[in-house]
């Protein structure tokens, strides 16, 4: 119902529509048109109130609410149906539990902010208000092997995004986003799967789009940076937000009608790390080497003097050119 008391608000343009308009259309009753419309106030929503005009619209809250996600978002899959919270502990907990209780596919779960954030390995995020913290729900028919390269696609969609709005990002291996030197996103995805089949993934996405330099936590001020820090002003959340879901559904699309060899170039087109000495930091050994390519699986090779080497798990750094 809120939604729809939007849909007419904003449909008014500069003009008001009365509450007795409100209640004919959606056939509810003038008091419970009233009760929504507080609620919008409560929620941000800047409604005014003027005599013999009725209700209009006149700005909107920075917040990442559904009905403002949902609004013109021209997908088909993803985003139509959003879990909306203050805080949470992690988006990707919240989406596990719903996709467990049948979510749809493209169900989006998104927060003001985390509580307990984590990245691979089991790295903890930092994850304040001012970001973009969302996790996609995806049913792909894929085999189980399949769904780490779900974590490419998100990092192509979120540079393409990016791009688009003057923030020269690239793609670290597998998955992190940096401009300048400075991680701007960090993306982890889960799965709940059977021997042959996936019963769904969760890809988990935080991306630092207005956070001041200052808010980060010393030990990450030299290393992390904003979209807004890079570009001088503030982004639209939900507009960019709108945008990293549009790229995710087109190329999730295509993953389905042609695989993932279409995927993976675009990955190599926007990448940072192939052609780079780099220092591999495996689960039971460190080396350094050349990054070469990606394999057909997303895995790293990486050129050694002892030979190619194959890389599915890790860190990766890149060493500063002499």
């Amino acid at each position: 119902m809120r939604s729809k008391i939007l849909e007419l608000l904003r449909s008014q343009q500069e003009g008001c529509i009365s509450g007795e308009e409100i209640a004919s259309r959606l056939g509810v009753s003038r008091t419970a048109v009233w009760k929504h419309i507080k609620e919008l106030k409560a929620a941000g929503y800047n409604i005014e109130s003027r005599a013999r005009s009725g209700y209009c619209l006149t700005g909107t809250p920075d917040r990442l609410l559904p009905e403002l996600i949902t609004h013109n978002l021209p997908t088909k899959l993803l985003g139509q149906s959003v879990i909306s919270f203050d805080e949470v502990r992690s988006t990707n907990d919240e989406a596990k539990k719903a996709a467990a209780a049948g979510a749809d596919e493209g169900t989006v779960v998104v927060s003001e902010m985390q509580s307990t954030g984590k990245g691979r390995l089991e790295r903890s995020f930092f994850c304040p208000r001012g970001g973009v913290w969302f996790s996609v729900i995806l049913r792909p028919p894929f085999l189980p092997q399949e769904a780490p390269k779900c974590t490419l696609l998100a990092a192509v969609a979120v540079a393409k995004a990016m791009q688009e709005l003057g923030v020269e990002a690239g793609i670290k291996w597998p998955n992190d986003i940096y401009c300048q030197g400075r991680k701007l996103t960090g993306i982890l995805t889960e799965m709940s799967a059977e021997m042959d089949r996936i019963n769904y993934v969760v890809i988990g996405t935080g991306i630092n789009v207005n956070i001041p330099l200052q808010s980060f936590p010393e030990d990450l001020q030299d290393k992390a940076g904003s979209m807004s820090q890079l570009l001088g002003h503030e982004v639209d959340r939900v507009a960019f937000l709108q945008r990293v879901l549009q790229h995710m559904e087109a190329l999730y699309i295509d993953v389905l009608k042609n695989g993932f060899a279409g995927l993976l170039d675009q990955w190599r087109q926007h990448s940072i790390t192939l052609g780079q000495e780099i220092n591999v930091l495996g689960l039971q050994e460190t080396f350094a080497g050349v990054a070469k390519d990606i394999d057909a699986d997303g895995a790293l090779l990486v050129e050694t003097p002892g030979g190619l080497r194959r890389v599915l798990a890790g860190d990766v750094s890149i060493r500063p050119r002499k």
